[in-house]
């Protein structure tokens, strides 16, 4: 039994990028299909399907590589707010990523974003991890 969902989910992906796989399949919660919506909206991902056959229900994440160096698109997943130890900031603090080229996504009032629309919507929260 993991005790991080977050880190299980990051580390899958990881887990699956690193070994070539084109497809990784998830257990969902609702914060976790938010996150995998963002990565699809940044272009971290190919495409993504909700299966809600069991109780839980799974995430199927089609990961993108690139095509002429076979190199996947996301370059590091990196969690930072940890259930030990929570990273919560406030709009104007709010992280840039590798000088504004990757995201954060920050969990807020105003549900899961990324750290630009967090500072556009001028709202903090928790940073969750970090995408590049």
């Amino acid at each position: 039994m993991y005790t991080d969902p977050i880190a299980d989910y990051l580390t899958r992906v990881r887990n699956a990028i690193a070994a070539g796989h084109r497809v990784v399949e998830i257990p969902a919660s609702n914060l976790k299909k938010e996150m995998t919506k963002i990565l699809f909206d940044q272009g971290y991902v190919l495409s993504y399907q909700f299966n809600d056959a069991s109780v839980q229900g799974t995430i199927k994440i089609a990961l993108k590589y690139d095509k002429e160096t076979k190199e996947s698109v996301i370059r590091k997943l990196e969690r930072i707010s940890t259930p030990g130890l929570r990273k919560y900031v406030s709009a104007s603090e709010m992280p840039r990523v590798l000088n504004g080229l990757g995201i954060a996504i920050v969990s807020t009032s105003k549900g899961v974003m990324t750290n630009k629309q967090a500072r556009q919507d001028n709202v903090g929260g928790e940073v969750l991890c970090y995408v590049y």
